[in-house]
């Protein structure tokens, strides 16, 4: 593991199951194999991210095989795009590790010595990824303040979550890549048809990267019907669950058959160097 620490952003160093930076900040290694580094005064709440039945739900959604073509697609695009040698790859809310897993056992097989990381900021989700993927090293961390040194990772995976271009441009080595996943126009119309009187297609502009440059881009769209578990499983993990009045939460437990569609997007961005950020940063 080479992590820094929240605090001073010095190296943290291994001894036994305890990693310390040089002024002593210490940080336990946790039976399941994760590292906290999520310091109590970078905390917005006393547990941040997803209660545990939130991810639970989201886990039983996950299992039952609904985003297996997206975590496929994610996989296949980051093994095409990524050098044949041994790899760093960190995954940015990696939750409990569906996509992070996939990944790490795609580049792992062909990659000797790869490491592939998983952050997020929910401790119960990270604790579940951990048990029960060893092929992972997982840490409870902000993705605001990445606990990594410059220029570390070969490409940074980050499906949804939030991070800024230069955090992502710090920790990604001169040409690496980041591959963003953000929802298509179509992503789950039918669910926001029953949550607003007017459900408008969901904008997909290219988000501004600065440091990055857009390399490739691929859509991935396709049906899904889902039982009443599944559906309303999804509905939670939604950004806009928190909107849906109780008679949306008494459809959805009543049918059996909601039929749904995705649309996701999938950009990979490639990290320019010194000199061609200079160029693109200079005035016209």
């Amino acid at each position: 593991m080479s992590y820094l620490c929240p605090l001073c952003q010095q190296p943290l160093m291994a001894h036994d199951r305890v990693l310390r930076c040089e002024n002593q900040h210490q940080f336990d290694l946790a039976k399941e194999g994760y590292i906290n580094l999520m310091p109590v005064q970078h905390k917005r709440s006393k547990q941040p991210g997803d209660s545990a039945e939130m991810m639970q739900a989201r886990r039983n959604f996950l299992d039952a095989g609904h985003y297996q073509p997206l975590q496929q697609r994610v996989s296949d695009m980051l093994d095409s795009a990524l050098p044949h040698d041994a790899v760093n790859v960190l995954d940015i809310g990696c939750g409990e590790g569906y996509y992070t897993q996939a990944v790490a056992s795609r580049l792992q097989a062909g990659r000797e010595g790869s490491q592939i990381y998983g952050l997020d900021v929910a401790k119960i989700a990270v604790r579940y990824g951990a048990k029960r993927y060893r092929n992972v090293e997982f840490c409870v961390a902000s993705s605001h303040r990445l606990p990594f040194s410059d220029n570390q990772f070969d490409a940074v995976l980050r499906i949804y979550a939030p991070c800024k271009a230069a955090e992502l441009a710090r920790v990604v080595k001169p040409q690496g890549l980041v591959l963003t996943v953000t929802p298509g126009p179509r992503h789950l119309l039918q669910f926001k048809a029953l949550i607003y009187q007017d459900a408008k297609l969901h904008d997909n502009a290219v988000e501004e990267m600065p440091g990055f440059t857009l390399i490739e881009e691929q859509s991935l769209g396709y049906p899904m019907t889902l039982n009443s578990e599944e559906s309303a499983a999804l509905l939670q993990m939604t950004p806009f669950a928190w909107r849906a009045r109780p008679e949306v939460w008494g459809i959805l437990a009543t049918t059996t058959d909601f039929a749904c569609e995705t649309d996701f997007t999938l950009r990979l961005w490639q990290r320019q160097s010194e000199g061609e950020a200079a160029v693109s940063d200079s005035p016209a």
